[in-house]
Formats: C-alpha cells, sequence, structure tokens
C-alpha cells in the first residue's frame, strides 16, 4: 500500500528533527569533551606534572596568635613575641636520624632535643615536630639556605608567649606550656590544635582559666610536597581567629611595687578597690619567671624553685591558708555585738589569762590589759577580751558572721587553686573528726587560732567589707574580648551601722592611738589616715625544754618555727577607697613585720605613685628615702621600658 504524500512529508520531518537534535547532541559532548581536553592538558598541566613527579598535596592546621592580656591601664602583661623554629614531619623525612644528623651540623642540637622529637615524630608521623625554636636570624637563614637538602625540615616564622613583667604577675597569669597527655585526658572533645606536638596552652593562672578565650581558632594552609618532603609552593590558606585579648583589673605600677616592697620575704600581699572589688594588686613572694617555663625550664632552675623552703612555686595570696590571729577579732566582735552578749561600753577584766577548767589560755600580754571595752581590746589587740565574748556568743554565730564577711567562702577568680579557707562550726567538727565541739575550741576560734583558717585574699575581703558595711566581691577580670564584666552587685551585710561605727574606730585607734599596736606604722596625713588591726599567728608552741634553754622568744627559733605575722587595714578612715591585707610567713609580729608594709602599699595606692614622705612620721622619713632607693620599680615607660631606679 502506498503511502500518501502527506505522510510521506511528515515522516520526513520527524527524521530532520531526530537528526538535529542528535548532532545537537554530539556537538555539546564533543564541545564538553574538548573544553575539558583544554583544562587537563593546558590549564592543569603544571599541577600534574608535579603529581607525576611524585608531588603530593597536604593540609598543615596554622596555630592562631594567642589573644593579649593587659592591665587595667592598657598596658600588655602578656604578649607574644616573633620566634624562629625548624619542624619535622617524619612521613616526609624518610629517615628522621639521619636527617637530625645533617640538621644538627647546623644549628646546636641537645641529645635531648634529638630524644623528644624522635618520640613526638612516632607519636604523630604526619604532624610537624617543633625541634627548635627562639633561633637566631643567622641560625634561621642557615638552615632555610639548605633546606632542599633537608627532607621533611620546615623553617617558620611563629608567635611564642612572652611576659614583659615576668614575675611580678607570675601567680596571677600563671604560664603556657605544651599539651601533655594529662591535659587531654580532661579534654571530652579536644580541639585539633592539640594534636600539634608542642602546641602551648594555659596550665596556670588566668592562662588556664580563660584558655578557651585566649587560645582562638585555627587556620590552614594547602602545600605542596614533593617526593623528598621538600615544600614546593603554598596553594592556599585560610587564617584563622586569633584569641581574644583579655583586660585584668590589676594596675601593673602597683604590682610591681608591692613585688618589690615584699622583697625576700616569704609574704603575700592583696588590695581591693572597696568600692568595686576589683584587685589592683595580689602578690606572692618569692615569685619565679614565667617565661622560664614557656621555654623549658632546666632541671637546675627546677630544682632550686621547688627546694627553696620559700616556696616560690606557690601563690600564698589565694592558696595560702593561715590561722588569722588576732585579725579575727573583729569577727568575734561583730558577732558579739549583733547577738546584743556584750555592748559597746562593755568591759571584761584582764589578767592576762582566762581560766578554762585546768587549763589556763594566756593573753599575749602576760600581766593583762586590765579592764578594756571594744575599743581598748582591738587598739591593744587584748585576748582575754575575745576568749569572755567568744564563750558567750558561742561558734555558730561567730562561724556564720566570719563567712558573711568573706571567711570560709571561695571566690570565683580565674586563679589556680584557690583556698576556701574555714569558718569551723560545731557540725563541721562534728563531721570532719566525729567529734563534739569543746568550749577550749571556742577560746582559740575567738582570738583567729584553732581551726580557724583565711587566705590573704579573704581577709581583704574582710576588712573592704567592714569599711563598706557591703557584700564586696573580688573582680579579677575587666573586660573580655572588648566586653566588660560587669560588677557584682554588693548589697548590704545587714549589720548595725553602729556597731559597724564602733569596729571601724577601735581599727583606726589601732594605727593611730599611742597605744595602739601599729602606731608605729601610722600615716599621719590626715587625709590619708588607715584603720587596720595586727595579727600573730601562732605556728608552734614554745615547748618547757625550749624555755629551759633559754628560748622566749620568736627571735629565738629558727625561722620555719617562727610566727606568721598578719595586718589588714582600709583607708582613707574617712572614705574608704582600699582595703589592703598582708601575710609575713615566719615574720614575727604582726605590728613589725606586716604593717609597714600594708602602709606604705595603702600610700603607694593613694598616692598613685611614691607618695610624699610627709604622709610619713618625722622619725622615719630619712629611713623610707633609703629604702625607696633599694626597691627595683618600673621606668616611666611601663613594661616595654624595662626597670630602673624609682
Amino acid at each position: 500500500m502506498r503511502r500518501s504524500p502527506r505522510d510521506s512529508q511528515e515522516s520526513h520531518r520527524k527524521i530532520s528533527r531526530r537528526a538535529l537534535l542528535l548532532t545537537s547532541v554530539q556537538a555539546v559532548l564533543v564541545g564538553t569533551l574538548a573544553f575539558r581536553m583544554r583544562y587537563l592538558q593546558v590549564d592543569q598541566a603544571d599541577e600534574f606534572r608535579l603529581l607525576a613527579e611524585e608531588n603530593s598535596i597536604k593540609i598543615r592546621l596554622l596555630p592562631p596568635a594567642r589573644g593579649l592580656i593587659h592591665d587595667r591601664n592598657g598596658a600588655v602583661v602578656a604578649g607574644n613575641e616573633q620566634n624562629y623554629r625548624i619542624t619535622i614531619i617524619k612521613e616526609d623525612a624518610g629517615d628522621t636520624e639521619d636527617v637530625l644528623d645533617r640538621l644538627g651540623r647546623l644549628v646546636p642540637l641537645t641529645e635531648e632535643d634529638r630524644e623528644r622529637t624522635l618520640k613526638e615524630a612516632g607519636r604523630t608521623p604526619t604532624l610537624p615536630i617543633t625541634v627548635a625554636d627562639r633561633l637566631s636570624w643567622e641560625e634561621f637563614s642557615r638552615v632555610a639556605v639548605n633546606a632542599p637538602a633537608l627532607p621533611g625540615i620546615t623553617t617558620e616564622v611563629g608567635l611564642s608567649r612572652f611576659y614583659p613583667l615576668g614575675p611580678d604577675f607570675a601567680h596571677v597569669l600563671g604560664y603556657v606550656g605544651p599539651v601533655s597527655d594529662y591535659d587531654l585526658s580532661k579534654m571530652t572533645d579536644p580541639d585539633p590544635l592539640m594534636k600539634i606536638p608542642r602546641f602551648q596552652i594555659g596550665k596556670l593562672g588566668v592562662e588556664a582559666k580563660l584558655e578557651a578565650d585566649l587560645r582562638g581558632k585555627a587556620g590552614s594552609r594547602r602545600i605542596e610536597v614533593n617526593s623528598t618532603g621538600r615544600v614546593m609552593r603554598e596553594l592556599g590558606r585560610k587564617d584563622g581567629d586569633p584569641g581574644a585579648n583579655v583586660r585584668i583589673t590589676i594596675d601593673h605600677r602597683l604590682q610591681n611595687y608591692v613585688q618589690a616592697r615584699l622583697g625576700d620575704e616569704s609574704a603575700a600581699a592583696v588590695v581591693v578597690d572597696v568600692r568595686t572589688g576589683d584587685i589592683l594588686s595580689i602578690n606572692s613572694a618569692p615569685s619565679f619567671d614565667p617565661n622560664l617555663f614557656v621555654r623549658g625550664i632546666s632541671g637546675p632552675d627546677y630544682r632550686a624553685l621547688t627546694e627553696n623552703d620559700h616556696r616560690p612555686l606557690a601563690d600564698k595570696s589565694v592558696q595560702g591558708a593561715y590561722p588569722p590571729g588576732s585579725t579575727f577579732k573583729m569577727v568575734t566582735a561583730l558577732a558579739a555585738l549583733e547577738a546584743g552578749v556584750i555592748g559597746v561600753g562593755d568591759t571584761v577584766y584582764c589578767p592576762g589569762f582566762t581560766k578554762l577548767g585546768n587549763r589556763r589560755f594566756h593573753c599575749w600580754r602576760r600581766g593583762g590589759h586590765g579592764h578594756v571595752n571594744l575599743n581598748e581590746s582591738l587598739q591593744q589587740s587584748c585576748d582575754v577580751y575575745y576568749y569572755e565574748v567568744a564563750q558567750r556568743v558561742g561558734i555558730d554565730k561567730i562561724a556564720e558572721m566570719a563567712r558573711r564577711l568573706g571567711i570560709g567562702v571561695r571566690f570565683d577568680l580565674p586563679m589556680s587553686a584557690i583556698s576556701e579557707g574555714l569558718a569551723p562550726d560545731k557540725n563541721w567538727k562534728r563531721s570532719k573528726y566525729g567529734k563534739e565541739w569543746l568550749v577550749g575550741d571556742t577560746l582559740n576560734s575567738g582570738i583567729g587560732q584553732g581551726y580557724v583558717l583565711a587566705s590573704p585574699l579573704q581577709l581583704a575581703v574582710m576588712a573592704a567589707r567592714i569599711a563598706t558595711g557591703r557584700s564586696v566581691t573580688p573582680r579579677l577580670v575587666r573586660a573580655v574580648d572588648g566586653q566588660d564584666v560587669p560588677l557584682a552587685e554588693t548589697p548590704e551585710l545587714g549589720l548595725n551601722e553602729n556597731i559597724l561605727r564602733a569596729v571601724r574606730k577601735g581599727m583606726f585607734d589601732v594605727s593611730n592611738s599611742r597605744r595602739g599596736t601599729a602606731y608605729g606604722s601610722r600615716i599621719v596625713d590626715d587625709t590619708l589616715r588607715m584603720a587596720g588591726k595586727t595579727g600573730t599567728s601562732q605556728v608552734r608552741n614554745i615547748t618547757a625544754a625550749e624555755r629551759a634553754r633559754g628560748v622566749t622568744r620568736n627571735e629565738d627559733l629558727p625561722w620555719e618555727r617562727r610566727d606568721h605575722a598578719l595586718f589588714v587595714c582600709f583607708a582613707p578612715f574617712d572614705a574608704p577607697r582600699y582595703a589592703v591585707s598582708v601575710v609575713v610567713e615566719h615574720g614575727g609580729g604582726g605590728s613589725t613585720a606586716a604593717a609597714p608594709i600594708a602602709r606604705d602599699i595603702v600610700l603607694q595606692a593613694l598616692a598613685d605613685g611614691l607618695p610624699p614622705l610627709t604622709a610619713y612620721p618625722e622619725n622615719q622619713r630619712s629611713r623610707i628615702e633609703a629604702e625607696r632607693e633599694k626597691l627595683q620599680l618600673l621606668g616611666p615607660d611601663g613594661p616595654s621600658g624595662g626597670r630602673s631606679r624609682a
């Protein structure tokens, strides 16, 4: 059957459309193939040629710049410095020992460096291991020039932590060090940076507590490495995010002065702004140079620190817990006055001791003080007065008042191993020792001995709370990444202003009355006068055998057996700005060892620099002037300006 002309035309049109479609598809495929071939053979020719020569593309993490730490005025107290270093990757090096041998002919490598590098390379063969750092420019360039003959070796310019004020901030800031297995064991989800051998993180203090803020986030770079492990070129880089900068509340000049003033004593001092709770200075002496730990402290240097009987590695300002001695008497007095068991004008007779059963509890003044009221008991530090009022008020109310004033409270600061101190009560002894509280325990606690313990930080807070009548809370961090840390609320303590005023007046007379125990350390400028309280914390009793040998005073005992010396104060008396505490381990008496230091610190803080000599008693001015010449203080340019005589 013949098709009609119309059917033939329709069939022809369909065949033409299919041919056109097929031709178009073929043209697209051919064009795509041609474009791809051009891309591979022309545009990517170099890369494939390099790959053919056994080159490889690798990703390397870029450690971020660690955030800076500034003092309250913006001075850098923890910064970063340029560091020339050499790294090796075992996977690229091949015979690692041979490469290290060749490297050792160019730069000095100790046997310890070699052993450490081989050990770390064995654990992480694909990651860069730091072989040597802090190289001179000459050493660094010598290795860079010879890099083609050193497979797996890379020269890098990085950043290392540096503490420009060294010992002044060692206990506050702590230091950084390489990530250890112990560090990794504490992390549930470690940052990839932690796997970089010798990567450094905060180990103590602010550096450790604010590690997450200071560390930053890693960057990365794509590098091309040839078959010998040599880096041929960098193919791409993505910089990481630097760590956040932190501003602390401490004034670096005051910190420097206090550290110098404590000198060679085994001591601690704290300065708190009573209006805000800001810690302006917090020191522990002797100190150490944290830069030694960043660079890798030597065995002899470390032994010198650990074998020193003054314990330079311990932060006495917050870790130290001491019987507060007579500085605790304000706590006992306020507890008794608030409970109404004694009045401001009531007197207690002091014959030199209190008898409890067959035991005598002695006053520091063997002949006694006679009849004393509250003011006189503080001024002359009569122990018998506080034996009596402690019995009347009881230990539970004393402990409650201690905690209201900051003793037995752990403050949340970014420092390491902060002590909670101890404000003991009946329940505490029962749960701790399974024994009942005794009246003798109350007598000892009433004068800050026995079980009572307080850190210098807590004593400074106590003085600040007495000065203001408010719950002053210490603050160490002022801002993180430019965001201010809010001040804590300071609600009133709920203490009657009249009894607070009476206690403050007693503290004023400690420093300003001729019979006061700290009269020799008074401030004579009427606008700057301070109120304070001396304390002597008994380390041990002088035994009968020692007395028989003529040992009757602290000075007769070896240093480590002498009493601790304490002093707390606030100033100016009429408008308090600063509260200060000083503890001198085995210093003897608070009036002779701790009070003069505290007075000098108060004046330094109030004057915002060296105070005028007219603020000191006239008969002390020549000695004070001579002592100033011995102190090594910061020069006018601050941390970067080095040190100079004040």
